[in-house]
């Protein structure tokens, strides 16, 4: 059975990008940079909504970020919105229920991933699918210039820590196991 990732990057308030805040917050270093080049060597299909694959899409389009392994990657993008044929290569579209979409993949044996997608990633985690969730936390705080809060409107989860590590000497790299919670502890 195939493994689910949710992967975020995120300040330590929980945004996924601010105003005004180059990309990464200015602090992408070489040991970040190293960090993404070896994981962009492990094979995974990337699952995405359709706000994020607009932006994703742009990107490779314009140059305006490196997108080169992204682009060569299998990707998925669940929307109601975006029509065939999508302009990103190696792009497949789902119009239909992300979640028994997601639930028949995860019967092969290729690991899957999200990128950003906060309403997929609520979605799968809700359903019971997300196997671990992988975030680096920015050392930035972005409560007047922040924007997609990435985990409002998440249930209750429990994480068990897996992984930690230290990018660059700021950078925080966590990687846990989630067990979505019916409420807080003890109150059954």
């Amino acid at each position: 059975m195939a493994d689910l990732m949710i992967d975020y990057i995120t300040s330590l308030d929980g945004f996924g990008s601010a105003d005004g805040w180059p990309g990464l917050w200015g602090m992408g270093g070489p040991d970040y940079f190293a960090f993404l080049e070896e994981d962009g060597r492990q094979e995974y299909t990337t699952l995405l909504g359709a706000t994020t694959y607009r932006l994703f899409a742009g990107f490779a389009e314009t140059g305006e970020e490196e997108m080169a392994e992204v682009t060569a990657r299998p990707k998925v993008v669940f929307s109601r919105t975006l029509t065939e044929p999508l302009e990103w290569a190696n792009t497949r579209l789902v119009a239909g229920d992300a979640v028994e979409a997601v639930r028949a993949m995860k019967q092969d044996d290729v690991p899957l991933r999200t990128i950003g997608s906060p309403g997929l990633c609520r979605s799968l985690l809700a359903a019971g699918l997300v196997d671990r969730v992988r975030v680096v936390v920015f050392p930035v705080v972005n409560g007047a210039t922040g924007h997609d809060r990435l985990y409002d409107g998440w249930p209750d989860v429990r994480l068990d820590l897996l992984d930690s590590r230290t990018l660059d000497g700021r950078l925080q790299l966590l990687e846990y196991a989630p067990t979505v919670l019916d409420g807080p502890p003890g109150t059954d």
